[in-house]
């Protein structure tokens, strides 16, 4: 975001200080409230819609934040696990009994390095009060 979060909409900033504070829960090891996300928009100053928090906690109640964070929580996209291989036909049964039995493919997953030197846009004021 390269907009600060004072000259955003309403309902985008009441977004983003809702994210800004659930990460900032999950990073401190935190329980993931209503009233801990309040507490820290609070802090930071600014205002959201009373309906916010709450909705933010209830989308993250259960759900492993890390995980969302890597890319592995949305029920959208990703790899259907294979449900939808086909086979050739085969072209003679006997030579196919012959054979040693296939190998699992396996996925080799790359990890990227983390980039300490992300801009946050200052913190955005949220980080001001700790």
């Amino acid at each position: 975001m390269t907009t600060p979060l004072d000259k955003v909409d309403k309902t985008t900033h009441d977004e983003m200080c809702c994210t800004f504070a659930a990460l900032i829960l999950y990073d401190e090891g935190l329980e993931i409230s209503s009233e801990k996300i309040n507490k820290v928009i609070n802090s930071s100053g600014n205002k959201v819609d009373a309906y916010w928090p709450g909705l933010f906690a209830r989308a993250l109640q259960g759900k492993n934040v890390g995980e969302l964070l890597l890319g592995g929580g949305g029920a959208a996209g990703g790899s259907t696990g294979g449900a939808a291989k086909t086979e050739a036909p085969k072209a003679d049964a006997k030579k196919d009994d012959k054979k040693e039995p296939a190998k699992k493919e396996t996925k080799k997953v790359e990890e990227k390095p983390a980039d300490d030197d992300v801009d946050m846009g200052g913190g955005l004021g949220l980080f001001d009060d700790f």
